[in-house]
């Protein structure tokens, strides 16, 4: 009855016929295996709660770059290069969900690599994994250390900060399952939309931006189309790119579904609210502020509201620290004990192997956070290095790996133009990849050449670094 119950499950019938709907508590889930109510409850996220956590996996850190972003390129090609990449990402999240549901066993984005590439896929695509989420929190503490200093008025070192910002995000970050998690990404969703809201209202208000000159008439310097240098644009783009890099992560938000089958519901409703609130927040910022955009943006309108919007922006940025440290976490978690009775008990190597993992994570977040402190400099290079290779190239190659075969028995227009499609989708993600790193790198060298932004491990204030 079990097998027959699953095979009409991914077979796609009404949610009614799916035992997840009735049944709090699983028995079986091909990845996490036997569920019971002594341990914890992998499958348990409800369509809204998938909304929450998808909309706090993108809207975090890479909202507050995109000003900057618009102003290297320009309001209009800044706004199509956002829409292009807001395609691209959509699909790839789409594909996300349509593979999970026709291969149930799938938890992460290594596993994928696997059915694939065979053992060097599953090794590349899930060191990949780690390695992003680790770079992305590592940011995610920056983001929180620079709040810190701005609500402080710089009263304690930035790497001591960036610490503080380590050790709250591993602490929560240790809530084992992303259902319970969920209610806290409503929380930290909440919070940093207020924050960006009050800067966006505050700088269509003021007189001038606070970076802008304070001594005479002043007009916005906005450009309605830049002039930016290969390794300025290809950097910007870059940065877009992370503002939409949640897709890996929506690998193990499906997985902890109770009904996969609500997950396009759920990125429809997030992906349009995300690109709406990044256009909003992008345009009139940027249009108020001209050149003098602060990155992160949270700093473009006076020290009062730089204060207001930060403290408003604290809980957001931890939780955003919280869920970028629990998503590699886990994914390491799963790998070590799946199979094993372990991985659904509240056993002493359960809770020993959690910890541990969290803790990791947390580490090595740490030491690239107080390493990199160049805030737009680190977004894009995590964007162009690692977002691009695990949002656009893995996802072309699935829907191949799905429908190729389908080419053998009917070459429709329908079926070749998707072939064009995924394959361009391969290609770009490829090129993003090797010439937004070499863009990033330059903006790097370049930023510390300048003294634009922190050294290593250094009590400067870094709020105001673009």
């Amino acid at each position: 009855m079990m097998d027959m119950k699953k095979e009409k499950d991914l077979e796609g019938l009404t949610p009614s016929e799916n035992s997840d709907i009735h049944h709090p508590v699983q028995n079986h889930d091909d990845v996490f295996g036997e569920i019971t109510d002594s341990g914890p409850n992998y499958r348990n996220v409800g369509w809204a709660g998938t909304v929450i956590l998808m909309m706090k996996s993108q809207i975090g850190l890479g909202v507050l770059s995109i000003p900057a972003a618009f102003d290297t390129l320009g309001l209009i090609p800044g706004i199509i290069c956002l829409l292009v990449v807001a395609i691209i990402t959509t699909w790839s999240d789409y594909i996300v969900g349509v593979f999970k549901l026709n291969h149930r066993s799938v938890y992460g984005i290594d596993d994928a690599g696997f059915l694939m590439f065979g053992a060097i896929g599953r090794e590349v695509f899930g060191f990949a994994f780690c390695l992003y989420w680790i770079f992305v929190a590592g940011s995610g503490m920056l983001g929180l250390s620079i709040a810190l200093n701005s609500v402080s008025s710089h009263a304690t070192c930035t790497a001591v900060y960036v610490a503080v910002a380590a050790v709250g995000g591993v602490t929560f970050a240790s809530i084992r399952t992303l259902g319970k998690i969920s209610w806290l990404a409503w929380i930290g969703l909440i919070c940093i939309l207020i924050a960006i809201f009050i800067v966006t209202i505050a700088v269509g208000v003021q007189e001038r931006p606070v970076l802008a000159p304070q001594d005479g008439p002043w007009v916005s310097d906005y450009k309605i189309i830049g002039n930016p240098s290969f390794s300025e644009a290809i950097s910007a783009v870059a940065s877009m790119v992370f503002a939409y890099a949640g897709t890996p992560a929506f690998f193990s938000i499906v997985s902890e579904m109770r009904d996969p089958k609500y997950y396009t519901r759920s990125l429809i409703i997030c992906q349009s609210s995300v690109t709406a609130v990044y256009i909003t927040i992008g345009v009139v910022v940027y249009y108020f502020c001209g050149s003098y955009v602060a990155s992160p943006a949270l700093g473009s309108a006076g020290a009062t509201m730089k204060k207001i919007s930060y403290g408003f922006a604290i809980p957001g940025l931890l939780v955003t620290v919280m869920l970028f440290v629990h998503l590699p976490a886990k994914f390491i978690f799963v790998r070590a004990l799946r199979g094993s009775k372990h991985l659904t008990s509240n056993s002493i190597v359960h809770w020993g192997s959690w910890i541990g993992c969290t803790a990791g994570v947390g580490l090595i977040s740490y030491i690239i956070a107080s390493a990199i402190p160049v805030f737009d400099s680190l977004v894009s290079l995590i964007g162009a290095l690692l977002g691009t290779f695990m949002c656009f190239q893995p996802m072309g190659c699935m829907w191949l790996y799905d429908n190729w075969s389908k080419g053998k028995v009917d070459r429709s227009p329908r079926w070749m133009a998707m072939v064009c499609w995924s394959v361009f989708v391969v290609v770009i993600g490829t090129f993003m990849m090797i010439a937004g790193t070499y863009g990033s790198v330059v903006s790097i060298m370049d930023s510390y050449a300048q003294n634009g932004g922190s050294a290593a491990w250094s009590c400067a204030d870094n709020s105001n670094s673009s």
